[in-house]
């Protein structure tokens, strides 16, 4: 009864026997399999477990303020409808400035994640006060801006977005030139809002001066997360500890790139719009203990962006609640801000003194001369 299994062991110690002498003979062959395994299909399955949390990170994580902030009196406006630049209908309204002051541009404001156009009171009242009038409107599928596709709007601001965002700055353009008003805007964006601002600001040079608040990058912000949630889900610390730069870069280039596929959506990079976007006035802003997008994300936009440009880091301010801790300082900053650098008063008084005064000929020589002198 021992027979077939002594038979079956030694046919066993043979076959290892000849595997053994074949990989011997061939070490070439070897050497070269585990190389592969190396370098390809261990990092490949690395960076396919990486990607799996990676993408549940963008699709569940939410921001602190998983609804819009109600800390603030509604202000009204005129009502306004108009068209996306892939054409979804947008609700948006029109604050106009304090009558008592002269007017001085208009602003366009984008609200954060899960708010809506009327939290522009919130940030915007003082601007408003000293002759800016504001246009802030509904990001789809927020507010009165429905959208009855599947998209699934998220805090990482996408090409739909961006869409939303252009839509409103061409439609109060194409308004300021209607009015004979100088079409010349300012932006002021929130969380979210920011990006798309940053975004749109890229092809806008009609933009003068851009004011974020909690500005981040998709990519750079989710190389962060995956970072941080990697420490805690890595088996083997070591090799967590030691992955090279170019790693996370790849990891991040794959996320994106399956992001894309999976939510059927792009989401583009803020951190690369800043380096194409000629230099613009912008103000950055950002709460000294945001634990939801750490100042790093804002300090590394700013550091890409051109001059002039200025960063207030907000003390003791959580996520967006720099305007609640320090409100005068919040006020301070951003009316100081778009007063220097978007202030149409004299260009529009120029314009309407031209147009309510017919000119001869000898009024208009006198008009050139007294600018030549």
């Amino acid at each position: 009864e021992t027979c077939p299994n002594m038979l079956m062991t030694d046919t066993g110690l043979l076959a290892a026997w000849q595997i053994l002498h074949v990989l011997t003979n061939n070490w070439a062959i070897v050497a070269m399999f585990c190389t592969i395994v190396t370098l390809i299909v261990l990092p490949l399955a690395i960076v396919r477990k990486y990607a799996r949390i990676s993408l549940n990170i963008m699709r569940n994580t939410k921001p602190p303020l998983a609804r819009g902030p109600l800390d603030f009196e509604r202000v009204s406006g005129e009502p306004v409808s108009f068209p996306a630049y892939d054409g979804l209908p947008l609700s948006g309204m029109l604050v106009r400035a304090n009558p008592k002051v002269v007017r001085r541009g208009l602003i366009v404001f984008a609200h954060e994640f899960c708010s809506d156009m009327h939290s522009c009171a919130r940030y915007c009242l003082p601007l408003r006060a000293v002759g800016y009038d504001i246009f802030t409107f509904d990001f789809r599928g927020h507010g009165e801006s429905q959208d009855l596709s599947e998209y699934v709007p998220r805090q990482w601001v996408s090409e739909r977005e961006v869409h939303d965002m252009r839509g409103a700055i061409a439609y109060i353009l194409r308004r300021l030139e209607e009015e004979h008003l100088q079409p010349e805007v300012g932006v002021f964006g929130i969380s979210r809002g920011a990006c798309a601002v940053i975004l749109a600001a890229e092809e806008f040079p009609q933009i003068k001066a851009i004011t974020v608040d909690g500005a981040f990058s998709t990519d750079s912000t989710i190389e962060y997360l995956m970072k941080r949630w990697a420490y805690i889900f890595a088996t083997v610390r070591i090799v967590y500890q030691n992955h090279p730069r170019v790693f996370w870069r790849f990891l991040r280039w794959t996320l994106m790139r399956m992001a894309r596929r999976k939510f059927g959506v792009r989401f583009p990079s803020v951190r690369k719009a800043i380096l194409r976007m000629s230099p613009r006035p912008i103000l950055f802003i950002h709460g000294e203990k945001d634990s939801y997008l750490p100042v790093e994300q804002s300090r590394l936009l700013y550091t890409l962006a051109g001059q002039p440009k200025s960063f207030w880091i907000a003390a003791d301010a959580r996520h967006n609640q720099a305007v609640i801790r320090h409100p005068q300082q919040y006020e301070r900053r951003t009316t100081e801000f778009f007063l220097r650098h978007l202030d149409a008063s004299a260009s529009e008084q120029d314009v309407r003194r031209r147009e309510e005064a017919p000119q001869t000929a000898g009024s208009a020589l006198n008009e050139l001369a007294a600018h030549a002198s």
